[in-house]
């Protein structure tokens, strides 16, 4: 049960499980393969994989591809090529719309491939072996050709069985939770724990084939009476694979109350299977994976480095996995005393760190442990089996997710146990409690100085977990035989890095999406654009750098980095208020995925979905009283009382499902679509109100910056996507723009007063100036650029160009145009961008002057800025490397945002 005081539980808590539980996926029932294409406009645009060599060892890859409006009709169908010209079996369909009804953005799942690809308008090959799903018996059947996983219907066996031909390679796939009902925070203590099993509530097929089918499987974790910890599993099978991949996702909705010892923590979370063993002993392989593409390559029964020799080639043979010759062959003061041999039956991999991993086997239960090796950061891949078949097992994101481990059971006995361990049992329990007191924190004025004093915004009970939620990916490979070690060095590949591929800068630039003329390719031609490329690269790097050094890493954690820097003691504020936990604070998930956007380049890509992984599931609730807003920046994600729309902005999520299709980011998107009910639950505003404020359904105070820019992204996404709401949505993005162009001071009225019923805003019978240095930075302004796009509404143009013309103007100029001047801004650098996007929609030269005169000459990051990193090293800091004192990633991101689109909308009028 939620520790969060319940108030009113209304329509916000009714859509606070639509993340967990609602199942729906454009294109579920309109994806094609082969039928007749129909001549279009679109030109073949040219696929690419984000690093080199292609799919690999892994099952397929999808991708999303933008078009321009009007190229290609929704029911378009397209043929994908290779480089000499060979057809290659796509599977496609649209997930989002232009408003004209034509296609925006198509998917394409492929499940071969490994060089650069061509889409074009025309007929779908088919796959040699399609992926077919049967759903008529008592568990729905995925066979992709060479390999068939029986999925449960309901119980605790989400997948039954999983085959290759006749041979069952794993069985019994299963959920696995271990709570720990206290912690003992001295040295003495017993610690009790209890195991709950994942059991199945629904299961929906989303995608049926023919290259590429999708499972989601959603309940909780059970024991007795208990069920908690809700799960959302989704399952990929593409045609011709000899593997699958699971998206993993729990949301947390036990209690831990600070002060409290008691309560539910998590002591271990795993994906558990059953591997049958029929080989021999010396003929079943164990293989563990260590740093990079090594791998501890041992036999259950080893035959080498005894005292007696086999023989060279029965050797070699056991070290590459094959079957071995029959022992009668061998040396017989060997095969004679085989019985003597141990045989090794448990291993375990565990990964307590980001700098530690430590590998260890044993016989047998209740037998000693003896320690095998060790090493830093460990793959999160292990192999079970013989030569007959056996079962390869990753964990994506393995050490940076710690703490991790990997089982391997009973290696020894006719049936292997393997779990892949999400939070190692052998760590400390999952401790989520928040961290302080309150320190006499009471009152509002009380919070207030606070704020004034560490920038943390405290209030009691805010700082819960209740509804913060985690995905992690894992895959999984039935194989026919134990495989060669170059196999396994793919599959290992395929883990750490799961091969993507990626539609080039030019064809999201050509499609005008994510805001029309934002971005545009990396330009060095000239001094001064190159000066500023250079600084961009300077600050990507210098941010990749320090999550390695301040080893920004754990489950709850990865994705993530810090707000400011304490210069004093050469250390991210970690431990201050506000200061700490970056959790999207002006918007660096745009600037990272503005980034990617204009390179291609796969490490910006690799560290941007990392972050959307982490915010989208961490720093927004998804159960409870505040499902569909975020928490402000902390010192844990979760800390903070203001929970915001800004920080659930749904702009933050586009992105990346566009770009890959990714089904529960697509989930967490449409979650959204009702978060305007949450204005109901808690008002944003409550601490600094003056005037007397009870929340209305028909008149709720909603500011047109922060709060409506996360309304209106997932009103948006939802009306592209065609979503189950998207009439609605539809309408609501239409009235709300129509509202705010209909104020007496458009966008610088600062809020107004929204019904949730008709989904319109009120016009204020008076002109009023509330201009924040906040409103826009929180992707109003790209979202803006999208819907004046996207909508023809020149009144609301206008009241959008206005706020980009006055909020960098001077007091005179904006009490000239509104009676009164805005008062005292900050982040005029990043608000540069807002300039320069009016200077081209209106023509204005002066405006273009004034875009580079901010950027270039107002505050944040300027040319006289260091634009270098000074080393550190002992005794000065915990770990050697280095600083840039003059960071901030505030400044980061907007600098990063204006650099990017002012050069894109005015990089032929740089001074």
């Amino acid at each position: 049960m939620s520790p969060i005081p319940r108030r009113s539980l209304l329509k916000a808590a009714a859509v606070a499980g639509v993340a967990a539980q609602f199942s729906w996926a454009p294109g579920a029932k309109d994806a094609q393969a082969a039928p007749r294409a129909e001549a279009a406009a679109g030109d073949p645009v040219t696929l690419d994989w984000l690093e080199d060599g292609g799919l690999g060892a892994a099952p397929g890859s999808t991708v999303g591809v933008p078009w321009p409006k009007g190229a290609f009709q929704p029911d378009q169908t397209f043929a994908l090529t290779d480089t000499d010209g060979k057809a290659v079996p796509v599977q496609s369909w649209p997930i989002a719309y232009w408003p004209d009804g034509s296609l925006k953005w198509s998917a394409h799942a492929v499940s071969s491939g490994s060089g650069k690809l061509t889409l074009a308008a025309g007929d779908a090959a088919t796959p040699d072996k399609n992926v077919t799903v049967d759903k008529s018996g008592g568990t729905i059947d995925v066979s992709t050709g060479v390999i068939t996983a029986k999925i449960g219907k309901n119980g605790s066996t989400l997948i039954k069985s999983v085959t290759r031909g006749s041979t069952e390679i794993a069985r019994n796939g299963r959920l696995v939770l271990i709570r720990q009902p206290e912690i003992e925070d001295g040295d003495q203590g017993t610690v009790k724990t209890e195991r709950f099993d994942g059991a199945i509530g629904a299961v929906t097929v989303e995608q049926e084939g023919p290259v590429r089918a999708v499972v989601r499987i959603d309940g909780k974790h059970r024991k007795g009476g208990r069920s908690w910890l809700p799960f959302s599993i989704r399952l990929y099978f593409y045609a011709g694979a000899d593997s699958f991949r699971m998206v993993h996702t729990i949301t947390y909705d036990g209690t831990q109350e600070p002060g409290k010892a008691s309560g539910d923590f998590i002591r271990g979370l795993g994906v558990r299977f059953g591997v049958p063993m029929r080989d021999a002993s010396y003929d079943r392989h164990i293989r563990i994976g260590g740093e990079g593409t090594g791998l501890l390559r041992e036999a259950v029964k080893g035959i080498t480095g005894l005292r007696r020799d086999p023989g060279a080639a029965v050797q070699a043979a056991q070290y590459a996995g094959r079957k071995l010759p029959d022992p009668s062959t061998w040396d017989q003061r060997v095969t004679t005393r085989l019985q003597y041999i141990p045989e090794w039956g448990d291993y375990t991999l565990s990964q307590l760190s980001a700098d530690g991993f430590t590998l260890r086997k044993r016989t047998k239960k209740g037998y000693g442990w003896i320690g095998a090796g060790g090493g830093r950061r460990a793959s999160g891949f292990g192999y079970v089996g013989g030569v007959s078949g056996g079962f390869s097992f990753g964990l994506r994101d393995f050490w940076e997710k710690h703490p991790a481990q990997l089982d391997i059971r009973d290696a020894h006995t006719d049936e292997a146990e393997v779990t892949l361990w999400l939070w190692s049992p052998e760590a400390q329990p999952m401790d989520l409690r928040f961290y302080h007191d309150g320190m006499g924190q009471d009152t509002y004025a009380k919070q207030l100085e606070g704020l004034n004093i560490t920038y943390e915004d405290y209030e009691p009970k805010f700082g819960t977990p209740y509804g913060i939620a985690r995905t992690s990916e894992l895959l999984f490979w039935a194989n026919e035989s134990t495989p060669t070690a170059e196999k396994l060095a793919a599959q290992v590949e395929a883990v750490r890095a799961l091969p993507q591929l990626a539609a080039p800068p030019r064809q999201l630039i050509k499609a005008k999406v994510f805001g029309p003329g934002l971005y545009s390719e990396p330009d060095r031609s000239t001094p001064a654009k190159a000066k500023i490329e250079d600084h961009l690269d300077f600050l990507f790097t210098y941010y990749k750098d320090q999550v390695e050094q301040r080893r920004w890493y754990g489950f709850w954690d990865y994705g993530d980095f810090m707000h400011s820097y304490d210069t004093v003691r050469h250390q991210w504020r970690y431990d201050v208020g506000g200061y700490a936990w970056d959790n999207s604070e002006l918007s660096p998930d745009i600037w990272l995925w503005m980034a990617y956007l204009r390179s291609g380049r796969a490490d910006i890509f690799r560290f941007a979905e990392a972050l959307t992984r982490h915010t989208g599931e961490v720093d927004v609730y998804h159960l409870g009283d505040w499902a569909g807003l975020g928490t402000r920046h902390g010192v844990q994600h979760y800390a903070d009382s203001a929970k915001q729309q800004r920080i659930a902005n749904t702009t933050y999520r586009r992105y990346y499902y566009f770009l890959t299709a990714d089904e529960r980011v697509g989930d967490l998107m449409h979650a959204n679509v009702d978060s305007d009910e949450t204005f109901l639950v808690l008002d944003p505003q409550r601490k600094v109100r003056t005037d007397p404020y009870t929340p209305d359904r028909h008149a709720l105070s909603i500011g047109f910056g922060t709060d409506w820019s996360g309304l209106v992204s997932a009103w948006l996404t939802e009306w592209e996507r065609r979503g189950p709401k998207w009439e609605k949505a539809k309408a609501r993005v239409l009235s709300t723009m129509e509202g705010i162009a209909a104020q007496p001071n458009g966008f610088v009225q600062g809020s107004g007063l929204y019904d949730l019923d008709t989904g319109k805003f009120a016009v204020a019978s008076t002109p009023v100036v509330s201009v924040s240095h906040l409103s826009a930075v929180f992707g109003l302004g790209e979202l803006c650029a999208e819907l004046i796009d996207l909508v023809d509404m020149p009144e609301f143009n206008q009241a959008y160009f206005d706020y980009c013309r006055y909020f960098n103007a001077t007091k005179a100029e904006q009490k000239a145009r509104y009676g009164s001047d805005f008062g005292t801004l900050l982040l005029f650098q990043g608000h540069s961008r807002l300039d320069a996007y009016a200077a081209v929609r209106t023509g204005d030269a002066a405006l273009a002057r004034r875009a580079w005169t901010k950027f270039y000459s107002s505050d944040g990051y300027t040319e006289a800025s260091p634009w270098k990193t000074e080393k550190l090293s002992g005794p000065l800091t915990l770990v050697a490397g280095s600083e840039a004192a003059w960071v901030s990633s505030n400044d980061t991101a907007l600098y990063g945002l204006a650099a990017i689109e002012n050069l894109a909308l005015l990089g032929d009028k740089m001074p």
